[in-house]
């Protein structure tokens, strides 16, 4: 005879209704934060590419170039005076090109937080004139 189960419940529908709700409010933050880790990241690896050219361009056509991708990216605190900085040492044919950004992003959490996200970086990166 096998043993009826009528009078056990086992019913955990607040345990699945909050696991939902912790998973809908973290991807939803996600939607919000990734997309800016995202960009800030795409600018650094123009910046490297950028600093590598230190040889063929000035420094101001090199900051105008890191601006014009900031503000593709949709980074308008990049091109604010002083969030990047770039200084080369060495001469025209050698050395290296050093970008700094400083500059801190918030982003809105669908009005009931906001998150600042600090960006100060250094990137460095030797140039060599192979014209």
């Amino acid at each position: 005879m096998v043993p009826s189960r009528t009078r056990e419940r086992g019913e955990g529908r607040i345990g699945c209704f909050l696991t939902l709700l912790v998973l809908a409010v973290g991807v939803a933050v996600a939607l919000k934060v990734v997309p800016v880790y995202f960009s800030n990241s795409n600018l650094m690896d123009t910046a490297e590419e950028v600093a590598g050219q230190a040889a063929l361009y000035p420094v101001p056509a090199l900051a105008d170039k890191l601006r014009a991708k900031a503000a593709e990216l949709g980074i308008p605190e990049a091109g604010a005076d002083g969030a990047i900085s770039i200084s080369t040492t060495g001469g025209k044919s050698a050395g290296t090109c050093t970008v700094v950004f400083d500059y801190t992003r918030t982003v809105d959490l669908y009005g009931f937080y906001s998150v600042n996200v600090a960006t100060h970086k250094v990137v460095a990166r030797p140039y060599l004139d192979a014209r």
